[in-house]
């Protein structure tokens, strides 16, 4: 009798451990998903899938921009991820190096024609954030546009994010490249940076951060993170740059694994799209696809797409200094600004933002991108 007590305990023991295996830490059950989304993307998400009955069959895992983006081009159909969202121009140049998306087998009815392996989750625009607090303390006038940024009546009292790290920075080139062609983006931009010293952030939402702990007056970011906080009654408001709030987005793509791939995967990206976008356009008032529409009052006054797809080779290409810079210099860089005249010296009563009804035509800005940006 104690024999076989023996062994039956030994028997449900062995069965534990067995399924302990089974459901620990290694997921091996569950979809395993990398992105670079803000915190209400994911909880968007997230609460997409839960109500779908996918509660506890995933995991998601967070990266920076730039950081995501390496590890797609490095690692290919390598990469630990059965899922991906990441800004799409990076998911289209990852998919061009390794052609490691599977296409979707969903209908994506997007406003806009998209690749069949992604699927848009959010499209984000850049704006002038305020602390409102700060500003009147500080009696400093309200900017209307980013050529106001360059004033010196706003010396440190600016951040802005790196383009070496993150791409809210190309929400303000694209805006300056646009309005004001090279020669004016470029001086515009030292003069910028000038202003922000030592606050040149890694992140897109830092600027924001720096505002609401009143170390600056003035950021640029994120207008849906600006938005929620003035909404949530903090002293942070916002103002749409007459250059134009400029957009990017972030899609969802499967990884194609072979044999190896979950068809989780793919139930789970129709999922995010199908349940998560009500929530999703709440917070990223951009209208994606057919049949959707944003409340008027989130919606920017300027919204603005740059002509030109934006590819991550161009993004790389940024990082590089043009033809007529010091070699090793970039211009998205506050090493450049020493290597300039003094920004004060740059900013003149006559340099008045440009209305929107007067920006340079579309191709005009396309062509001074590509040449800016590829001569380095």
């Amino acid at each position: 009798m104690n024999f076989k007590k023996y062994l039956a305990l030994g028997t449900a023991l062995t069965l534990t451990l067995l399924a302990g295996c089974g459901s620990s830490g290694s997921g091996d059950d569950q979809i395993v998903i990398y992105s670079n989304a803000d915190e209400e993307a994911v909880t968007a998400m997230e609460n997409a899938l839960d109500a779908g009955g996918y509660e506890g069959k995933y995991i998601v895992q967070t990266y920076g921009t730039s950081e995501l983006g390496g590890k797609l081009l490095a690692e290919g159909t390598n990469l630990e991820a059965d899922l991906v969202t990441m800004s799409t121009f990076y998911l289209q140049s990852a998919q061009e190096q390794n052609n490691m998306f599977l296409p979707l087998d969903f209908e994506v009815n997007t406003l806009e024609e998209v690749p069949d392996y992604t699927a848009p989750i959010t499209s984000q625009e850049g704006a002038i954030i305020l602390n409102t607090e700060l500003m009147a303390s500080e009696n400093l006038p309200t900017p209307t546009c980013l050529k106001d940024l360059a004033d010196p009546v706003y010396a440190g009292q600016v951040a802005v994010t790196d383009i070496q790290s993150s791409s809210t920075a190309w929400l303000l080139i694209q805006a300056l490249v646009d309005a004001y062609g090279e020669d004016g983006a470029e001086e515009t931009l030292a003069a910028i940076y000038d202003n922000c010293g030592a606050h040149i952030e890694t992140s897109g939402s830092g600027p924001l951060k720096l505002c609401r702990a009143g170390e600056v007056a003035i950021g640029f970011g994120l207008r849906h993170q600006a938005v929620a906080d003035k909404a949530d009654g903090l002293p942070i408001d916002y103002v749409d740059p007459t250059e134009g709030n400029f957009s990017l987005t972030e899609s969802v793509a499967v990884l194609d694994k072979g044999e190896d791939t979950n068809p989780l995967a793919m139930e789970m990206a129709r999922c995010i799209i199908e349940n998560g976008r009500a929530e999703l356009i709440q917070t990223y008032p951009n209208p994606l696809y057919e049949g959707e529409t944003a409340d008027p009052a989130n919606q920017s006054d300027y919204p603005s797409i740059f002509d030109e797809p934006l590819t991550f080779e161009l993004f790389t290409a940024h990082q590089a200094p043009p033809r007529h810079m010091t070699s090793g210099s970039s211009i998205f860089r506050p090493s450049w600004v020493s290597q300039t005249r003094s920004s004060s010296a740059l900013y003149q009563p006559f340099m008045r933002c440009r209305p929107p009804s007067v920006r340079r035509p579309e191709t005009a800005a396309r062509r001074t991108l590509s040449q800016w940006f590829r001569s380095g």
